[in-house]
C-alpha cells in the first residue's frame, strides 16, 4: 500500500511530533504494559522475542483498545457528540482488567491533559473532558485525550492514528532498550517495522464499530495482571 503524506500543515505536525516523542514526559516510560513480565518469565530475552511480543500486542491489545478508540473518538468529535466520548472511556477503562495498567492510563491521561494545557492554554474538549474527570463522571485514557487535541489541530483519522500508534511503539521500544536489553539500532529497526505494520492494522479496524473496543488477548492481560505480584520490577505496570 502506498503511503501518502500527512493532511497537517507544518506547525501542526511539529505539535503533534512533540506530543508523540518518547521523551514527552507523561510517564509511559514507567509502564511496559505487560513486557516485564514476559521479562521475568524469560519469554522475552532478546531483541527476536520482544519483537514477537511487540507485534502481538500492537496486532491485538492496541488494536482493539487504544487504536480502535482513537477512531471512534474522532468520529464522535466530528459529530459533536461528547457522550460518546464517555461512553468509550467507561467501556475501555472497565474492559482493561489489570489494575495497574488501569490506574497507569488514568496517571497518563491525566499528565498529558496537564502539559497540553500548559502549552496550548484552554483546548475546549480536553477541558471539558477534564472535568468530567474531576467529577469522576470519566476514568481518563491518553487516547481520548490525543485524539481531542489531533481534532483541535485538524488531522483526519488515519494520520491520528498512525501518529499515536507511533507514540506508543516508540516509547515502548526505549523502555525496551533499558529492561532487554536492545541495542538502540535493534530497536530502531524493530520500531520501523511496527511503523509499517500500522498502516495495515488502520485498514483492518477503520470500519469497526463500538461493540470491538476492550477486545484483548488473554495471555497480554494476564502477563499485566501477574506484573502486580512480581518481586522485582523496573517498571510501574
Amino acid at each position: 500500500m502506498s503511503k501518502r503524506e500527512l493532511n497537517i500543515d507544518k506547525l501542526s505536525l511539529l505539535e503533534v511530533f512533540q506530543v508523540c516523542d518518547s521523551t514527552f514526559p507523561i510517564g509511559t516510560f514507567n509502564h511496559s504494559f505487560g513486557m516485564e513480565n514476559y521479562l521475568s518469565d524469560r519469554r522475552i530475552k532478546k531483541a527476536p522475542e520482544f519483537e514477537i511480543w511487540f507485534k502481538n500486542y500492537f496486532d491485538n491489545q492496541f488494536k482493539y483498545s487504544e487504536g480502535l478508540l482513537i477512531l471512534l473518538c474522532m468520529q464522535a468529535l466530528k459529530e459533536g457528540d461528547f457522550e460518546k466520548i464517555c461512553k468509550y472511556d467507561k467501556v475501555i477503562t472497565m474492559s482493561t482488567l489489570a489494575t495497574e495498567t488501569r490506574n497507569g492510563t488514568k496517571l497518563i491521561a491525566k499528565q498529558m491533559i496537564r502539559l497540553l494545557k500548559g502549552m496550548y492554554g484552554d483546548i475546549k474538549t480536553i477541558v471539558r473532558y477534564e472535568e468530567e474527570i474531576k467529577e469522576k463522571r470519566c476514568f481518563g485514557n491518553p487516547a481520548i485525550v490525543f485524539a481531542a487535541f489531533a481534532f483541535e489541530k485538524g488531522i483526519d483519522v488515519e494520520d491520528a492514528f498512525i501518529l499515536y500508534g507511533y507514540s506508543i511503539a516508540s516509547t515502548m521500544v526505549q523502555n525496551a532498550v533499558r529492561a532487554v536489553p536492545l541495542g538502540q539500532m535493534e530497536g530502531q529497526i524493530i520500531l520501523h517495522n511496527i511503523s509499517e505494520r500500522l498502516f495495515s492494522i488502520y485498514e483492518k479496524i477503520k470500519d469497526l464499530d463500538e461493540e470491538y473496543l476492550g477486545a484483548s488477548m488473554i495471555g497480554i492481560e494476564l502477563a499485566q495482571i501477574r506484573h502486580e505480584s512480581q518481586e522485582s520490577r523496573l517498571f510501574m505496570s
